[in-house]
């Protein structure tokens, strides 16, 4: 590991991969990459139904007796994909002793408002994997969030995604450390207890900068500033619960502290640096998410600095300008979930209708 991805670990801040394919699994090119610091992977349908558009997936595919359940051979084949990732990362999950090495599978997306549904999948994808190592990813819909906190209650790792406003974050919060409180109620162990809470960046800009953009007053001050403002103050609110005294407290058992993970954090604007949403958001207990071309990126010229609470009133003053211009942030965020889980969807039909395809489903 050079200097760069060591001193980053010495802040506390993990380097995770944004794409999961049967192609960097079976080339070896994961295993490379990990020993260039990455130490965990994330996915989505998104990545999927691009992922499995490869023929790498041909043979398992032919391989299959009854191809009449598109569902179950998705399933089929993303499971080997995330067990053979858990596999190469598990002796990281050991060194780290469960706070680093996982690899993420999300729930259905056309389930993201169905608490019931999302409860029941999330427990059978987990189950069905059993790798210690492994989170399943679940929207922080209200739906998904009362599902969060049963899920934690029940003993499984989850990765809670599509978080877009601070509020949305603290009930987040809310539903593990609930979860967690409930678990120990039931006199149930709680260290092993895994949970990531992923807070989206780049989104954030490319909506308020379009609005800021058609403004008729002087903007440009705001302009790229915003979704880093949020994750900062996003942050702020994570060092006041997992440092609080009820937390750090006896009666939590150990719990683990649920880390932020910066999703969506590949430039989007091309007048922004590259690493905009990097450089930024270094910190404690932390892990930043990112496509290959980002990390390469960040190995090649990025800066180990501890940023994250650096210009934390500065922050705030810019969100609280935003009203100045009309621009209701909540909104904003809201329909960003909303957004994000409809373009999940999209995706993950179209990778069941591709499927199709492969498997020669007749309707």
């Amino acid at each position: 590991m050079n200097q760069l991805m060591s001193k980053m670990g010495s802040i506390g801040q993990s380097l995770w991969l944004d794409n999961l394919s049967r192609d960097i699994i079976e080339s070896g090119e994961l295993k490379s990459l990990l020993d260039l610091g990455i130490t965990g992977i994330t996915s989505n349908p998104s990545i999927f139904e691009n992922s499995l558009a490869s023929d790498s997936y041909d043979k398992q595919i032919n391989d299959i007796l009854d191809k009449s359940d598109t569902f179950k051979v998705y399933e089929d084949l993303v499971c080997k994909d995330i067990s053979d990732a858990a596999d190469i990362l598990l002796p990281i999950f050991n060194e780290t002793h469960g706070e680093d090495g996982y690899v993420s599978l999300e729930v259905s997306p056309l389930i993201g408002y169905d608490t019931k549904a999302t409860i029941e999948e999330a427990k059978y994808l987990f189950n069905r994997l059993n790798k210690p190592n492994v989170l399943i990813k679940v929207p922080a819909t209200s739906e998904g969030i009362l599902a969060i906190e049963q899920l934690i209650f029940e003993g499984v790792n989850i990765n809670v995604t599509l978080i877009f406003s601070v509020e949305q974050y603290k009930n987040v919060q809310n539903a593990y450390i609930n979860g967690i409180k409930k678990r120990i109620e039931k006199g149930q162990d709680v260290d092993h207890i895994y949970s990531v809470a992923s807070f989206f960046i780049s989104r954030i800009d490319t909506a308020i900068d379009t609005i800021l953009n058609n403004s008729k007053d002087d903007t440009s001050h705001l302009l790229g500033e915003i979704a880093i403002a949020n994750a900062k103050v996003a942050y702020d609110e994570f060092d006041k619960t997992f440092s609080s005294q009820d937390f750090m407290s006896e009666n939590m058992k150990g719990a683990r502290v649920q880390r932020l993970l910066w999703g969506s954090t590949s430039a989007k604007n091309p007048n922004y640096s590259d690493l905009v949403y990097v450089d930024s958001l270094i910190g404690n207990f932390t892990i930043n998410t990112m496509p290959q071309i980002t990390f390469e990126a960040f190995i090649d010229h990025g800066k180990a600095d501890n940023t994250i609470q650096t210009g934390l009133d500065q922050a705030r003053n810019s969100l609280n300008q935003l009203s100045d211009f009309n621009i209701n942030i909540n909104e904003i965020t809201n329909k960003l979930l909303v957004d994000g889980v409809k373009q999940f969807a999209n995706s993950f039909t179209n990778l069941l209708s591709a499927l199709e395809l492969k498997l020669g489903v007749k309707k």
